[in-house]
């Protein structure tokens, strides 16, 4: 049995090729759970079996999980090889279906796993996983339902692992104009909308919408009406509204784009008035937030968004961002909208499992962390791991989340998701009835069948 020493910065495996200073960390060193990493090496030896995984990570996200295979194979002696491709999600059907895919394949999200699994081509990773990510990730249910898919069977089966996530559920705001105007950041969404009715009676303009994307216009618009049906209605509800049972024209939908409209649809709340709101471009849209004097006080966009701040902006500092909160009166908890990727065998050996269990353990999460780009809802990281103080907020926000759901335009089928919902939440922002405008979605999508 190959043993791992852990004694102050010290490492010694044993039967491995790879030696401490090949790894990133110095072992002992830092925040992290070494402890878990030591009993996973332990228990765990595949000297001369091969981990082969492809995915849609090119530099420097690839360069990152190279970094944490890198620690797997100094713990058990496998050799781990990651392939990245932009055509990954063509190339993974092709390969599987010729008998020559991976062993573990890295989807973008849950949509092409459910076809392959329904296709026979992913392996199952058992009651067992299933139960842990139930237990050890925070909205534990909700990623195992992510994770879910039928197999060639029908029957429900837990396939997909996710490993590595985003936030949506944010607003951005600037400290400094908050203080300045004595505002707290709201706790519940309805703080948040007196907090938006105060800034109107104070003289100034709550809110800083765009809905311009160039082809793809109208899409942070579903971004908007995602999260409010989070918050409005039951995730079974919403679910089922991503898949058709609840159609798009159903009056709880259609409850949830009109909520959007109270902040979107409304002169004296938007930068601008309501009427630019869907020819201001989503780049351009924040940037109200840091003229002086503030043209808008807030802005709802997922964690990317800092990349079109203006030039030496500290997020943290500078800016800031708060959870997009939860209607007190609903007693939905706490919900986040956001996205992320999820492992899944594609071609099943002792080593390639073993690596499924080596992302259960708080280590495999904290290495990515610390390396930055990377969320997770593993329950038993230390947060100091994080790279930055951002992050750690929004990894906070992950933790205390009670329902996490993908993006449900990513899930739609392509014309109604990247389609119909974004052209018709532009057409309702230009003063369309909201009902029709489901309506007019629904019959697009009742057209495809």
């Amino acid at each position: 049995m190959k043993q791992l020493l852990l004694a102050g910065v010290a490492l010694s495996v044993l039967g491995t090729s790879a030696v401490a200073q090949d790894l990133l960390f110095a072992p002992g060193e830092g925040d992290f759970n070494w402890a878990s990493y030591e009993a996973f090496a332990e228990a765990n030896d595949f000297t001369g079996q091969n981990v082969t995984i492809a995915g849609p990570w090119l530099s420097p996200e690839a360069d990152r999980f190279d970094n944490l295979l890198a620690y797997f194979m100094a713990a058990t002696g496998a050799e781990a090889v990651y392939t990245g491709s932009d055509s990954f999600e063509q190339q993974i059907v092709i390969d599987a279906e010729a008998g020559s895919a991976p062993n573990i394949a890295v989807f973008p999200q849950p949509g092409l796993a459910s076809v392959m699994a329904g296709n026979g081509l992913l392996t199952p990773l058992g009651d067992e996983m299933s139960a842990w990510v139930n237990e050890n990730y925070a909205a534990g249910q909700s990623w195992v339902d992510l994770g879910t898919y039928s197999d060639a069977d029908g029957a429900d089966q837990f396939y997909g692992f996710f490993f590595n996530v985003n936030v949506k559920s944010l607003v951005w705001y600037v400290p400094e104009n908050f203080e300045d105007a004595g505002y707290d950041v709201p706790e519940t969404m309805e703080e948040l909308l007196e907090l938006s009715e105060q800034i109107v009676a104070d003289g100034e303009t709550p809110w800083c919408i765009g809905l311009g994307s160039g082809a793809a216009t109208g899409w942070p618009a579903t971004d908007w009406v995602e999260d409010i049906m989070l918050r409005t209605q039951t995730p079974d509800v919403y679910d089922g509204w991503v898949s058709n049972e609840i159609p798009f024209n159903d009056p709880r939908v259609v409850n949830a784009i009109e909520t959007f409209g109270v902040f979107a649809r409304n002169d004296d709340w938007v930068q601008g008035g309501a009427g630019t709101v869907a020819t201001t471009d989503f780049r351009d849209s924040p940037t109200g937030l840091f003229a002086s004097p503030p043209g808008c006080y807030m802005h709802r966009q997922a964690s990317f968004i800092p990349a079109f701040f203006p030039d030496g902006t500290e997020v943290g500092e500078d800016a800031d961002f708060f959870y997009f909160p939860s209607f007190a009166g609903e007693d939905l908890g706490n919900p986040v909208l956001g996205g992320g990727t999820l492992m899944a065998i594609t071609d099943m050996n002792d080593a390639t499992m073993a690596f499924m269990e080596f992302l259960q353990t708080p280590f495999a999460h904290e290495v990515m962390m610390a390396q930055g780009g990377f969320l997770t809802p593993h329950s038993g990281v230390n947060l100091d791991t994080y790279s930055s103080g951002v992050e750690a907020g929004q990894g906070e926000i992950l933790l205390n989340a009670t329902t996490f759901r993908f993006d449900a335009s990513d899930l739609m089928p392509g014309a109604i998701g990247a389609g119909t919902f974004w052209t018709g939440m532009v057409d309702y922002a230009g003063g369309a009835d909201a009902e029709a405008v489901a309506t007019a979605i629904q019959e697009s999508w009742d057209a495809l069948d």
